[in-house]
């Protein structure tokens, strides 16, 4: 009987963890230790945008990070002066290291500037980009 018991607890909390996770994943947040952290083009391989830049952090086998990428092409497409940049993060650890990324596919929304506006872990929705962008132009 104490066996049910325990199983029973440990499938509650790896739903409820699962639950939260797939909550939380994908939205755009301001983290504070963010705030003061500014990327520039040696660092991220390519120049910044006009207004703004969408960089996104991939690994080859992260079916949800081709999403992301064609998500992250279209806005860019759509918005003028934003570009898109993605990393890939087994390339570069020193910066996924420095910047915290604990999953991918990971995205910042880089202001003019290279300031981290904003980022999501997971794959974020196409109106929740756009809304972060309007807080970075």
């Amino acid at each position: 009987m104490t066996g049910l018991v325990v199983c029973a607890v440990v499938l509650a909390a790896a739903s409820a963890f699962g639950l939260w996770q797939r909550r939380s994943g994908g939205r755009l947040k301001v983290r504070g230790r963010d705030a003061d952290r500014r990327l520039g083009a040696d660092e991220l391989g390519e120049a910044l945008g006009r207004r703004a830049t969408l960089v996104q952090f991939s690994s080859a086998f992260c079916r949800p990070c081709r999403a992301t990428r064609q998500t992250l092409a279209e806005v860019a497409g759509m918005v003028d002066g934003v570009s898109h940049v993605e990393i890939d993060a087994e390339e570069k650890l020193a910066l996924v290291r420095e910047l915290n990324i604990l999953r991918t596919p990971t995205v910042l929304v880089l202001d003019a500037g290279g300031r981290i506006v904003t980022r999501a872990s997971g794959q974020p929705r196409k109106a929740d980009v756009i809304a972060a962008l309007g807080r970075a132009v």
